[in-house]
């Protein structure tokens, strides 16, 4: 275990090395808890050694916790090439196991009904404030994530137009009345706190800055509805894909082409 251990670490140190993305220490903890609480499962059957271990036994131990299949048995293939390689194991029973995962997207959305209502919210505007209104039309009706939100700045609306380019998007966006009502609010608000900061989302903590506002703003903005900011974008890009082109929604977004089709 302890030898696995300092692989895991070996090859994030290398990684790191060579500029790619290493794993984070919060994977590399995941990854060992999984081979110890195989550890406990196995010794529980009578197994004293891992090389008695076989497929079998690692599907009993991932019948556990289905959910979690494809985490786990990322973390027994890592452990079990190890083992083969030190002689631990003479066969690798992780080595041919599979974890299908369901093809499109599965996370949380809104239902037609509640979209209304929270477009009805923001549109009023009456005792909402700016950048709950803002933040939650342009994830809903624009796809925004809260990155596009935090770094949005002056130079990227055009007032003529009623067009903002969100920060890594390669076209400009012609907003609805009430998004560009809900960003007026929010441009009205920023001028009241007399700061040179060049951010449309600022804070009293950002305003003597010139930094964006900290992801937790964008999502504490929404508290009032209960809701994160990806359910909302989420909701969005479902309908988007729906409607256009995969190769049109990689251009319209500024998303990876795998990005998108996990919503097709």
């Amino acid at each position: 275990m302890r030898a696995f251990a300092d692989v895991l670490v070996a090859r994030r140190e290398n990684a790191e090395n060579l500029g790619l993305r290493p794993n984070q220490l919060k994977t590399i903890e995941i990854r060992l808890d999984t081979v110890r609480d195989l550890a406990l499962h196995l010794h529980a059957k009578g197994h004293t050694t891992w090389a008695g271990v076989n497929a079998g036994d690692l599907e009993a131990f991932l019948a556990r916790n289905p959910a979690r299949r494809a985490s786990w048995l990322a973390g027994l293939r890592q452990f079990f090439a190890h083992a083969h390689r030190t002689g631990l194991v003479l066969h690798d029973p992780a080595a041919a196991m599979q974890a299908p995962q369901p093809r499109g997207f599965s996370g949380s959305t809104l239902t037609l009904d509640e979209q209304r209502v929270l477009y009805r919210r923001w549109r009023a505007g009456e005792g909402v404030l700016p950048h709950e209104a803002f933040i939650g039309l342009a994830a809903l009706l624009h796809a925004a994530t809260t990155t596009e939100l935090r770094h949005l700045t002056l130079t990227d609306i055009t007032t003529a137009s009623r067009t903002v380019r969100f920060p890594g998007r390669s076209v400009d966006l012609a907003l609805d009345d009430a998004t560009w009502r809900a960003l007026e609010a929010c441009l009205t608000h920023r001028q009241a706190l007399h700061t040179d900061n060049p951010h449309v989302l600022v804070t009293r903590l950002t305003r003597v800055t010139t930094n964006p506002a900290g992801a937790a703003h964008i999502r504490d903005s929404l508290a009032p509805v209960g809701l994160l900011p990806r359910i909302l974008r989420s909701t969005r890009l479902l309908t988007l894909a729906d409607e256009l082109d995969i190769k049109q929604l990689t251009v319209a977004l500024g998303m990876s082409y795998g990005g998108t089709a996990h919503y097709q």
